[in-house]
């Protein structure tokens, strides 16, 4: 049997004067979270079609004054070289998530399946890296960039100085262990009576098991890469290489406001669409809190 759990009872919603409140409050909320979340989308694709002068006189006119330009989105992908900084932000995010599923799972797996002696000191030290602000680290990683440890090499004007900062995401590794954690044990006591060894237990079983996950790993690293700006910018000073977040401030310089913003709208319109492709594979992996049952 299901208990639902209400602040107003089956008896108190058949009310009227309960009834007819609580639901204009759910369409004002409704209305609210649309208005924050469309408004600045909509608002940015009324720009990019609008002729410039409109954005500066009237910026908030639900319409352009004149004709529709829908030619500006042409124009910012042409003039603006837009495709072509989308395939390296592509480039930069595909290499992020594959070095980040290398790094998590990995360091899940050794965390919660291996678990040396030195497991709880090392799942700390990777906790605490959580409260470390990121442009407190900024400095300390582009001089281990500019010259890594061990080999020496010069990252920077390279994709791997974006693939391989991000891959040890503090959080993703510790999600892929919370999830690793709430595998049945007894999968991997009948894996290795069976005499698998320890890289077979991960790559036959544990990875099989952790696809949803995993799914949310690749889908936050692509998002945090796609959106990121300040340490591309440090790193990536080539401008073939650079990304569209890099590349728009510069177009911005050429070209005129509208076509700057229909840019803007360009580059925004992709990771909009990954995600309603993949939101119920993302809130399904997000929600995961029993794993998987026996």
């Amino acid at each position: 049997m299901e208990y639902r759990v209400s602040v107003l009872s089956d008896a108190d919603r058949k009310l009227t004067r309960i009834r007819v409140p609580f639901i204009i409050g759910q369409v004002v909320v409704l209305i609210g979270l649309l208005v924050a979340g469309l408004g600045p989308l909509l608002w940015l694709l009324k720009a990019a079609i609008s002729p410039t002068q409109d954005s500066i006189r009237s910026p908030l006119a639900w319409f352009p004054s004149g004709e529709v330009q829908w030619g500006n989105l042409a124009t910012a992908w042409q003039q603006g070289h837009i495709g072509y900084y989308l395939g390296n932000t592509a480039m930069i995010a595909a290499g992020t998530a594959v070095a980040s599923l290398i790094v998590c799972t990995t360091a899940g797996y050794v965390l919660s399946v291996l678990r040396p002696k030195w497991g709880a000191v090392l799942s700390g030290a990777i906790l605490a890296t959580l409260f470390v602000p990121h442009i407190v680290s900024l400095v300390p990683l582009y001089l281990t960039v500019l010259k890594v440890p061990v080999v020496h090499a010069n990252l920077t004007n390279t994709f791997w100085a974006v693939w391989l900062p991000p891959a040890a995401s503090a959080f993703n590794v510790l999600i892929v262990k919370r999830f690793f954690d709430s595998i049945p044990r007894e999968y991997f006591e009948a894996a290795r009576i069976d005499g698998a060894g320890s890289i077979r237990v991960f790559t036959s079983l544990v990875l099989p098991l952790s696809r949803p996950i995993l799914g949310v790993v690749v889908l936050l690293s692509i998002i945090s890469s796609w959106k990121d700006y300040l340490w591309p910018l440090l790193v990536l000073t080539n401008p073939d290489l650079q990304p569209v977040s890099v590349a728009l401030p510069k177009i911005a310089k050429v070209t005129e406001l509208n076509i700057q913003l229909a840019g803007l709208f360009l580059a925004l319109l992709i990771p909009v669409l990954l995600f309603l492709v993949f939101q119920r594979a993302f809130l399904r992996g997000v929600g995961l809190s029993g794993g998987i049952k026996a």
